[in-house]
């Protein structure tokens, strides 16, 4: 296929085919805990807010799980290649059960954000140690199977996480929506502990040493700067002293990091994840794909009731389209790069979405729901064709002792190309508008209160007093978005036509 390399596959002992199905269900079950964060909790908002009050923080109960989720990554995927994976996933779902039972009895806001940031200790575990599971358990030839189902976990979860968290918060209370992860982790806990077995490793007879030093710089400096560009700009303007101070910090700790992990034995991030072009190019190329997704997740909705006038659950059925194509041209994948080989089919994905994204802000004004809808439909199929060959590829250019670094190192480049992307995306956003409802007037005082201050925007929006300029206005940012995110894919495209070798130097099974 992209190589000729040997090796053996070596699936863990005593996961044969009657205990790989209750491990695949543990896996699916585990990522559906982690999908589904993502997405419930922001339905109980509203409520969450009026028991507890903390208005003015509530945004850091997705800013501090995602934070968390995105600065452990790489410290997981290398504790999974010293110790096995069994073990920190195991202990990742513990923390993030854990994490959720005391999400349910917090008392103040300032509480529930702490216990979300421990249930994103958990996270972290959960999400780059069931991918690399997942090449562990099954041969090349089989892996777009499995991938293809935990892509389908994501899917449904993105549709039926705010409808789930809209009939718990509406029959029950907000607090559930923490307490249902628990039977559902402790199911997959049980079928982990049972049914996962995993061969002995191969040592010298020296202890497994931890670069316990790394993993704490690389902790703090991820999460410093991704403080930063989660923040800046919303709580503190980009260039106010908070912002350059906590930016200077962590340009500090990453040359802190730089030093330790040359120094390091066995460094949390190895400098090979970089000086392989294969995984390189990937690591970048789905850093890409993490700013471009900001554009319809965050925006389209937005969009979708603003300027064509939907209803919230019409707009939602916009978005959530993509995610019926996306698994499905994941499952078909391997058709294509089994012919023309995973570089050509990730460009194939990642060319055509930019043709698509692009073409978004060309649609007709106001337009009818179907439009996006279609682009959204073939979006997804084209990112199918895009992400998974990238993933399977760079899975099956590694051995088992380096799989799970390689695997966390292309989801960490993804989590943080999507807090790039919503940083730089939501500057655009904000510029935008305020420039045309500067020069318009738009009705709602922007020319009085200054051209920076949107909170008339805000008050029109959640009023349904939004007039004409105010909506061609929100669908100008969204289109200047739109064109944003195409550059992202075209750059994707760029990387892997430049960076990526045109054969993945492959490990045969």
């Amino acid at each position: 296929m992209d190589g000729t390399r040997p090796a053996t596959h070596e699936v863990p002992r005593g996961t044969g085919p009657d205990r790989r199905g209750a491990v695949v269900a543990a896996l699916m079950l585990t990522m559906g805990l982690a999908a589904l964060d993502a997405t419930i909790v922001s339905t109980a908002v509203p409520q969450i807010v009026g028991d507890l009050g903390g208005f003015s923080l509530f945004s850091w109960l997705f800013s501090g799980y995602l934070l968390a989720v995105t600065v452990t990554l790489p410290v997981y995927g290398k504790l999974s290649d010293t110790f096995g994976r069994k073990p920190v996933l195991v202990a990742g779902a513990a923390l993030f059960l854990l994490g959720s039972l005391l999400c349910a009895l917090a008392w103040n806001m300032g509480a529930l954000i702490a216990f979300r940031v421990l249930q994103g200790l958990g996270g972290g575990a959960l999400q780059g140690t069931v991918q690399t599971l997942a090449a562990d358990l099954y041969p090349l030839k089989d892996r777009p199977k499995i991938q293809a189902r935990l892509s389908t976990v994501w899917a449904v979860s993105a549709v039926a996480g705010p409808g789930l968290g809209g009939v718990l918060v509406a029959y029950a209370d907000w607090r559930w929506i923490f307490l249902i992860n628990l039977p559902v982790g402790a199911l997959a806990l049980w079928l982990i502990v049972r049914h996962l077995h995993e061969p002995p490793r191969e040592t010298d007879g020296t202890r497994a040493r931890v670069d316990w030093a790394g993993a704490l710089a690389v902790f703090a400096c991820g999460g410093v700067l991704l403080t930063v560009l989660v923040q800046g700009g919303v709580a503190w303007p980009w260039l106010s002293a908070p912002s350059l101070a906590l930016l200077t910090t962590g340009l500090a700790l990453l040359a802190a990091v730089v030093v330790i992990e040359r120094r390091a034995a066995e460094p949390i991030i190895p400098g090979w994840v970089w000086r392989r072009r294969t995984i390189a190019a990937v690591n970048l190329a789905l850093g890409a794909l993490g700013v471009l997704m900001v554009a319809p997740t965050v925006f389209l909705p937005t969009y979708a009731q603003s300027v064509l006038g939907l209803a919230p659950v019409a707009a939602g059925f916009v978005l959530s389209v993509w995610t019926l194509s996306w698994p499905v041209s994941a499952a078909l994948s391997q058709h294509v790069y089994r012919r023309i080989g995973f570089r050509n089919t990730a460009m194939l994905g990642i060319g055509t979405a930019s043709l698509l994204l692009f073409a978004f802000p060309f649609l007709p004004y106001p337009g009818e729901a179907w439009q996006p809808a279609l682009l959204m439909l073939l979006l997804g199929a084209a990112l199918g064709l895009f992400q998974l060959p990238l993933i399977v590829g760079v899975q099956s250019t590694v051995g088992w002792s380096e799989r799970g670094t390689a695997t966390a190192s292309i989801l960490f480049c993804r989590q943080t190309g999507q807090t790039l992307g919503a940083a730089a995306f939501g500057a655009l956003a904000n510029g935008v508008l305020a420039a045309r409802l500067g020069r318009t007037g738009g009705g709602l005082g922007a020319g009085e209160h200054g051209a920076g201050n949107l909170d008339p925007v805000t008050r029109a929006l959640d009023s349904g007093a939004a007039g004409e300029s105010v909506r061609r206005a929100i669908a100008d940012a969204v289109h200047a978005v739109y064109l944003g995110a195409a550059g992202a894919a075209a750059l994707a495209f760029l990387v892997l036509l430049v960076v990526a070798p045109r054969r993945f130097p492959v490990l045969q099974d």
